[in-house]
């Protein structure tokens, strides 16, 4: 590892932490050539994920499109932001395991909604009316009911999936 201060590639590992926020390792490091302290962080490379758009294109997969997502159906709802980034979390951590090369956009979608099912009814609610593409207000309307009789069932989940 190079020194930052003076450019050196001899450095000795002082201390190293586990950094759960960025799932990495934190390393703190002395510079053997000028003995300057510097930390590095050494991350797993993933293989990256294509997700299949709806129109055939390909994008890189991005947990930040799907946070921005989220955050904008959470918007001014009694989500917690901690919440939120739970919820983005396990849907990278389901696509990751997957194992797949490519996902399509609408696995990410029901994943999303499954989740926000389950945080705030009326975040649900907002990211199925933009991911759903409602027609008109009756479409929307038809869902909102059909969604109320699936939680009178206890079922709504798997009564979703379906549709």
């Amino acid at each position: 590892m190079k020194c930052v201060y003076c450019g050196s590639e001899e450095s000795k590992v002082i201390d190293s932490r586990a950094s759960e926020e960025l799932n990495a390792i934190k390393r703190r490091r002395e510079c053997l050539g000028c003995g300057r302290r510097f930390n590095t962080y050494e991350t797993i490379e993933l293989t990256p994920i294509m997700v299949v758009k709806s129109n055939g294109n390909r994008e890189r997969f991005s947990k930040e499109k799907i946070r921005t997502g989220i955050l904008k159906a959470c918007e001014k709802r009694p989500v917690s932001v901690a919440d939120i980034d739970t919820l983005v979390a396990n849907i990278e951590k389901e696509i990751y395991s997957s194992l797949e090369e490519e996902v399509s956009s609408k696995v990410i979608g029901e994943y999303v909604m499954e989740g926000l099912k389950k945080l705030d009814e009326v975040s649900y609610i907002r990211f199925a009316s933009i991911y759903k593409k409602f027609k008109d207000i009756s479409t929307f309307f038809d869902f909102v009911n059909e969604f109320e009789s699936m939680l009178k069932d206890g079922d709504a989940v798997e009564n979703i999936k379906k549709k």
